[in-house]
This record gives C-alpha cells, structure tokens and sequence, in this order.
C-alpha cells in the first residue's frame, strides 16, 4: 500500500467534475506540481473510467481512487477500476470495513468526536474533516487531543493556501484540495499554478513548525 503517497506531500487532489477524456492531462500537471494522491468524486461523469485511466496512466506513481463513496458497492467498482483510495464525506462502518479488507487506502469524513472515534474503531487511521471550513482549526485543535497519536486528519472544504498553517498548527495531518485546486473550467496552466501554491504553502508551513 503506498501510504506515503499521502505523506509527501501530504494532499490529496480532489477533481470533482472531471471528465474521463482529460482526467490524464489534469493529472500529468498535478504531479509536475508534485501532488501524488487523486480522488474522483463518484458524482463526477463516469468517474469509474477516469479512475481506471489514470490507473493505467500513473501505475503506482500515484494513489488514485474514488470520493464521495457513500456504499461498499461503490468501494467493490472503485477497486474493479484498480483504485487504492477511498475519500468518503461521512463515517459508514460498511464503507470501512470493506475498503480495508480489500487492501484499500480509507478516509472516512468526519466533524465530531463520536464520528472519529465511530471511524477509528472500525479500523480507519486517517480521517477527513469535512467541511473544514465550517469548524475551523480551533476545533480540530481540540479534537487532536483526544485522538490516538497514529491518527492524521486531513481538514477538507475552503481551504486555500492561505489557510494552511494555521490548520498545521492545529494538528492536521494533510489536506484535500478540491474547488481550490480544480474546477472543470479552469485551464492547465492555471490548475498547476495553483496546485504548486498549495505544495508550497503546505511545505512552507510544515517547515515553520
């Protein structure tokens, strides 16, 4: 399982609204940008073949899967597409339990601490805060001190990169970039554009810590 793909650095790229005919080409810029994790979002167009493209493209380059899983079927397509990741917006013990016994990279999305601890207990050992933007670093602050060490919460939704450091010096342990990355009408050059700023404002602020 190539975990470290989201440790260094620690983002994963969120193309809500790809399409399967320029997933590559959007991808291609992520990782010159040095991005090496890619979520689809199931509510993408046939998000199931741009997974299996950039599977073919990437091998093990990357970790590429699926967000928004909300079904163990959807965990079963997302692997019969040759996925490793899988993003979900909330704790679904089912979700859990069947991406890990498949080998599967699992961020379930959470907001309390119920819902952590919910997730952590069915096996999951990195954790989606979502949507970060509406609690906040204060309340992943908070969160962090009852959670086991081993745990990383990468804070997701209205982050930009300047509203990195302050959710590292709150304990986050990544990020999920969607809207602030990618949107279906932005152009390459501004995609990697924007995908170098966060790579540098998350090394910049992992730096000054």
């Amino acid at each position: 399982m190539p975990t470290e793909h989201l440790t260094e650095p620690p983002i994963i790229a969120i193309l809500r609204g790809v399409l399967p005919e320029g997933c590559v080409e959007v991808a291609e810029v992520l990782y010159r940008a040095g991005i090496r994790a890619i979520e689809v979002p199931l509510n993408s167009p046939d998000p199931y073949a741009s997974i299996a493209a950039l599977v073919g493209h990437f091998e093990n380059k990357c970790l590429i899967g699926a967000g928004t899983v909300l079904s163990a079927m959807d965990v079963q397509r997302t692997r019969e597409a040759g996925g490793r990741l899988i993003v979900a917006p909330n704790v679904d013990t089912e979700v859990i339990h069947n991406g890990l016994q498949l080998g599967l990279e699992v961020v379930p999305g959470i907001a309390t601490a119920t819902e952590a601890f919910l997730a952590i207990r069915a096996g999951a050992t990195r954790l989606k805060l979502f949507p970060a933007a509406t609690y906040g670093p204060h309340h992943l602050k908070a969160l962090k001190s009852v959670l086991p060490k081993n745990v990383m919460v990468f804070p997701v939704g209205g982050i930009g990169a300047r509203d990195v450091k302050p959710w590292l010096e709150a304990g986050a342990g990544g990020f999920g970039f969607g809207s602030e990355l990618f949107r279906p009408t932005f152009g390459l050059a501004e995609i990697e554009q924007r995908a170098r700023e966060l790579v540098a404002a998350v090394a910049a602020g992992k730096a000054g810590i």
